[in-house]
């Protein structure tokens, strides 16, 4: 039996809805169709009567995810077991922005951990949405997502439906990364009309649900520059901005050491006033490791150190 089709029996049994189901796995209807018929034709029973008004659950389908639902609790007791420290692997994964000072709060938290320990961590930098989803479906514990302020009641809507538990870590306005040597860096009251020359460098992948492309790159990529380089990792951004001056980049404040380290300065720009949250979220049952303390310790640090 799949482990997985029984989590998707159990979900649309909650939503009493295919549609919903997809909706909150991040699976696409004809994949979870498949996933159920596949599902009841292994176990030669019918789990949902199929109807206009949606699907509800056959005797059969009763019984089934009454065991399937206690099957599927005693897999996350046997997981929690194995990532609170009770086995002989330490266990701590978490996606992220991709943000300077949470990349810093990573660097230290790494260099605590214990050498007679055996360790595995995942650190992933990506978009909100992937962090989510890598909440829900592959296993992560942590997540930090980010998005404009004026989003947050859609953020916090979708987080309360997917049971997702969220705390804010810090607010701020993005600015301006550039080389020391870029012409603007001396400049006092920079305006979008000063960025008109210079190249971009945009992150490949932002993403708000609510809004078609169009209209996220209208919101996130203003068009203040008619040059601009999408990239997908900090790598590629810090070689750019450190060997091309013509280059820069809307980011949230960095550390003075990261600036130092690669030729860099920030500077604020007139006009650009949105805030925005960056967010701590986990699923509503879990419960923090030793790891996680000792992360969410080093993120309050560097927090500290460049916002106050």
């Amino acid at each position: 039996m799949n482990l997985l089709h029984m989590k998707y029996a159990v979900e649309i049994a909650e939503t009493n809805s295919i549609n919903k189901a997809a909706e909150k796995l991040y699976v696409g209807q004809p994949t979870l169709s498949r996933a159920i018929k596949e599902l009841e034709s292994s176990l030669g029973i019918t789990i949902f009567d199929r109807s206009a008004r949606g699907m509800s659950l056959t005797p059969d389908g009763e019984v089934f995810i009454r065991y399937a639902k206690v099957a599927l609790n005693q897999i996350d007791d046997i997981e929690k077991m194995f990532s609170d420290g009770r086995s002989g692997k330490k266990l701590f994964s978490i996606s992220v922005p991709r943000a300077s000072y949470i990349c810093s709060a990573f660097a230290k938290f790494s260099s605590q951990l214990n050498p007679t320990e055996e360790t595995e961590v995942f650190y992933q930098e990506t978009n909100s949405m992937s962090v989510i989803k890598n909440l829900l479906q592959q296993d992560y514990k942590l997540g930090i997502i980010r998005y404009a302020s004026v989003y947050d009641s859609y953020y916090k809507s979708m987080l309360d439906e997917k049971n997702l538990h969220y705390e804010l870590v810090t607010e701020f306005e993005y600015v301006l990364l550039l080389n020391a040597k870029s012409p603007l860096a001396s400049k006092l009251g920079i305006t979008y009309d000063d960025l008109r020359d210079m190249i971009e460098i945009s992150h490949a992948d932002p993403s708000v649900p609510s809004l078609p492309l169009s209209e996220i790159k209208k919101e996130e990529l203003p068009e203040s520059s008619r040059r601009r380089i999408f990239v997908f990792e900090r790598g590629s951004q810090f070689e750019l901005l450190a060997q091309n001056p013509e280059t820069y980049m809307w980011v949230s404040p960095v550390p003075k050491s990261i600036l130092e380290r690669h030729g860099l300065t920030e500077r604020s720009c007139e006009g650009k006033r949105r805030i925005y949250k960056d967010m701590l979220i986990y699923r509503n049952d879990y419960s923090f490791t030793k790891l996680d303390k000792l992360f969410l310790e080093k993120l309050i640090e560097s927090k500290r150190e460049i916002f106050g």
